[in-house]
């Protein structure tokens, strides 16, 4: 088992690989990348309790699998909301660092106090160290942390599916599938004593699928979420965006902007830019910027507005119209 171990924990290394090769020259996403350090964090843990010869130091491996194990629901929800087309401001990432550094700090208290566990010991099976633990009060608190996420993720797919939030359908039901294989293998591995951690597999798998379909979204265009207007919606907008001035043009789309999740400077500069009618490539020029950096950009804020394409972020005017 402990080469098996080695084998998963150098696979895993090579996710944080595929992130600068294939995702971060395009867009840096950095839920993505911190989800693939806390997936080696994780296999690192576990390869490091099979070679464990004490209890102590098997504990000890333990709290890193944890580490990781912590981040790694928090960062695929993350990622899953913002696939979705889910913005959240400031606020929800602090409470999810926060839970996250709390959960682990509980699971810190193993060997001192028998909140987490009661007990352990080690047995070697197959030349490798497997952890055995007696839980204490405290470890349905991972239980409801990990379930908590789940939970999240899937009522976000549920919306996406039904509201056709996410940028394919496809996507947000291969993302689902994700979802659905860890909660599964997690579930299998609480219910079926195993002496090999299954886990350690589903979580390099987990990250291969969120990076094919992270390079799948990349260039991806909505065009099946694209509105439909009459030939006098299209007359009476285009007639809006060429004769509006600047200022009313951002006072009616700033509109639709989350109070919790204002826009960033360059995130106005790129909806400026989009309102004059520039492309991208205009944009990067004006702006002294690379068109990935410009692509970064522009996508965070259809997030924010909750539009996946510039024609989505010209209906806000005609809606913002309608209303009035």
């Amino acid at each position: 088992m402990i080469i098996a171990y080695s084998v998963i924990f150098v696979l895993s290394l090579l996710l944080p690989v595929g992130y600068y090769l294939f995702v971060r020259k395009k867009q840096n996403e950095p839920w993505l990348f911190v989800l693939y350090l806390a997936i080696c964090v994780v296999n690192l843990g576990y390869l490091l309790i099979s070679v464990s010869g004490s209890v102590e130091f098997a504990l000890f491996a333990n709290k890193i699998t944890y580490l990781g194990q912590v981040i790694v629901p928090m960062c695929m929800f993350m990622l899953v909301s913002k696939l979705c087309g889910f913005a959240y401001g400031r606020g929800m990432k602090y409470i999810s660092i926060t839970a996250a550094v709390l959960m682990f700090g509980i699971i810190c208290t193993t060997g001192y106090l028998d909140w987490y566990y009661t007990g352990a010991s080690i047995e070697k099976v197959a030349g490798a160290t497997v952890l055995h633990k007696e839980y204490g009060p405290l470890h349905l608190t991972n239980l409801i942390y990990v379930a908590a996420y789940f939970i999240a993720m899937i009522v976000i797919l549920a919306i996406s599916l039904k509201k056709r939030k996410s940028a394919s359908q496809k996507h947000a039901c291969i993302m689902l599938a994700i979802i659905i294989g860890n909660i599964a293998m997690w579930g299998v591995q609480k219910i079926i004593p195993w002496n090999f951690e299954l886990l350690s597999i589903t979580y390099i798998m987990s990250g291969a699928a969120f990076l094919a379909v992270w390079c799948m979204l990349q260039d991806y265009v909505h065009k099946r979420d694209i509105p439909k207007y009459t030939a006098a919606e299209q007359r009476r907008l285009g007639i809006g965006i060429t004769t509006m001035s600047m200022e009313a043009k951002l006072s009616k789309v700033l509109k639709f902007v989350p109070a919790d999740a204002p826009l960033g400077i360059r995130e106005r500069e790129m909806l400026e830019k989009i309102l004059e009618g520039k492309r991208r490539r205009e944009m990067a020029e004006e702006l002294h910027l690379s068109e990935n950096t410009v692509k970064t950009y522009t996508r965070t804020l259809y997030s924010k507005l909750g539009v996946s394409c510039r024609e989505e972020l010209y209906s806000l005017l005609l809606q913002d119209e309608d209303k009035t």
